[in-house]
């Protein structure tokens, strides 16, 4: 009896074991499974704070370089670099996304797939008015895309031929693409980095004209159909910097303001060897005859000095370009970059989506006090979103002095201008803060002619060193004793435009909470801030 008495205590206790380590794993599991919930929860309460307002995201995935932009029937197209299932760089499609106004932006399907021609890098898209292509035989009118395809395999195998230029069709106005039977239309000539072409048609030669980054030049390029390619000439030999790969290329004429005069442009995207490290893109200035660039003397003199000839000098904006098939009223063009730097792009704190584009930009060209320079702002669609208004004439500061509050207005989703009188002297230190104690200052250094970004205690920046290892810098480029400026804030970026846009500063950050005090010291004893308008901008 005591046996079959312990037998059946053990086979109790074996039960109970088993049923408290079944309970027990069962408890553990839905804590686990409640802590997962918690941590995704607040992941996405996360994604969502830094997710922009009104600069273009994709829902999901990476995104980096704009391409194809063209403008056709009331509709601007933004076509990106995109890789749709991760958030780090991978293989690259085309994004796309459509809007009426440059400023709200509905995403669409993927217009370009990778195929085993290589992936689909950046490159441009035309709207072919005149079917010089050929492509149409119904009276649709082509949008062509013209791409560089990128062979993984010969990449991994070390072939410098690993990069090619190809073209894709489109008849239902750059939705849905057909890849041209005749790939590739330009042939890789042995260079590395051979990569980005960007066309654009010049009337004056009723010829396309396409610019390609080639290693450390760029290589001009002519065609009448789209088709066959004829080498014209190349640049960049010893002209501009130098210090990181020659990317993204865009020409275009622009017209001088408030002369007769026009002039060619031409941008080439840098990594690194940015004015702040890193990625940006250099201009040149000067004269195009249908086949070759020659830059202007005058401008190739200021630029030998000292190399300020940026389109933009923050850390976060590259590889911008212009849309094709428009113009601004003045001849201007319309540009966007893509709002990251390659320092740290794959690691910013977003995991189901990465990177922003800037906000639409206008174009123009003066002529400075010894050369000419790039102007640019954003576009004046971006009026029309504007909705709560502060506005004072003057303020008189003296010591810290708030401008506004988040119990006034949002302070990520906002425009501020302002004037300040006299600025020989001083400095100048406009601060973002908020109950966390993250802050983001800017402003500009009269005694060293130069503007600044300190994003060291903006937030979460611990994940890069290269994010905060230097306080951003820029030289002011105009003369003039007043100093105005136009401040565009979303919930993780700042665009600053400057002497009205001389000087423009793009960087992005991920304060732990949203910013809720918006104010302005000096160290001057007493200045007038004048002009100054502060708007909340309305989003659906």
């Amino acid at each position: 009896m005591r046996k079959k008495y312990k037998l059946q205590l053990k086979s109790s206790l074996l039960v109970f074991a088993m049923v408290f380590l079944i309970t027990s794993c069962k408890d553990n599991n839905a804590k686990k499974n409640m802590e997962n919930k918690e941590t995704e929860v607040i992941a996405n309460v996360e994604e969502e704070m830094y997710r922009p307002n009104f600069h273009f995201s994709p829902k999901k995935g990476w995104m980096n370089d704009p391409n194809g932009m063209f403008y056709y029937n009331g509709y601007y197209h933004l076509y990106f670099q995109h890789y749709p299932d991760d958030s780090k760089w991978g293989p690259m499609h085309w994004g796309h996304a459509i809007s009426t106004d440059m400023i709200s932006w509905k995403e669409q399907p993927i217009a370009l797939y990778p195929d085993e021609l290589g992936f689909i890098f950046s490159g441009s898209a035309v709207v072919d008015v005149d079917n010089t292509s050929g492509f149409s035989t119904e009276s649709k009118t082509p949008v062509v895309a013209v791409f560089t395809y990128h062979d993984m395999e010969a990449d991994k195998a070390g072939e410098i031929k690993d990069e090619t230029q190809a073209i894709a069709y489109s008849f239902d106005e750059g939705l849905t693409y057909k890849k041209y039977e005749g790939n590739p239309v330009v042939e890789n000539p042995n260079i590395p980095d051979f990569r980005d072409p960007k066309v654009n048609w010049d009337e004056e030669r009723k010829q396309w004209t396409m610019v390609l980054a080639a290693g450390q030049e760029i290589m001009f390029y002519a065609s009448k159909d789209l088709k066959k390619w004829e080498l014209l000439s190349k640049f960049g030999e010893g002209i501009g910097n130098h210090d990181g790969v020659w990317e993204c290329p865009d020409f275009f004429p622009l017209p001088v303001k408030g002369t007769d005069e026009t002039k060619w442009v031409l941008f080439v995207s840098i990594n690194p060897g940015g004015p702040n490290s890193g990625s940006a893109t250099q201009y040149f200035v000067g004269d195009f005859d249908g086949k070759t660039f020659k830059i202007d003397e005058n401008f190739q003199k200021e630029q030998a000095k000292e190399h300020s000839f940026w389109v933009d000098h923050g850390r976060d904006n590259y590889a911008g370009v212009t849309w094709s098939n428009i113009t601004t009223a003045e001849g201007g063009k319309l540009f966007i970059g893509w709002m990251s730097n390659w320092l740290y792009a794959n690691e910013v704190p977003t995991e189901k989506w990465r990177s922003t584009s800037t906000i639409a930009r206008e174009l123009g060209l003066i002529r400075g006090d010894n050369t000419y320079r790039l102007v640019s702002s954003p576009v004046k669609e971006l009026n029309a979103y504007r909705a709560k208004k502060v506005a004072e004439e003057a303020i008189s500061v003296n010591g810290k002095t708030v401008l506004t509050t988040t119990e006034t207005l949002s302070l990520s989703k906002t425009e501020i201008n302002f004037t300040i009188s006299d600025v020989a002297e001083g400095k100048y230190t406009f601060i973002l803060s908020n109950s966390k104690d993250d802050e983001l200052t800017f402003g500009y250094n009269a005694t060293e002619k130069s503007f600044f970004v300190d994003r060291n205690k903006s937030g979460k920046i611990d994940f890069s060193d290269k994010f905060t290892d230097r306080i951003s810098i820029a030289p002011r480029i105009s003369s003039s004793a007043d100093l105005n400026g136009k401040i565009l804030l979303d919930k993780t970026s700042i665009e600053l435009f400057y002497d009205d846009g001389q000087t423009v500063m793009t960087e992005i950050f991920f304060p732990n909470a949203p910013f809720e005090t918006l104010s302005i010291v000096s160290d001057k004893e007493k200045f007038m801030l004048n002009n100054l308008e502060i708007h909340e901008l309305k989003f659906n």
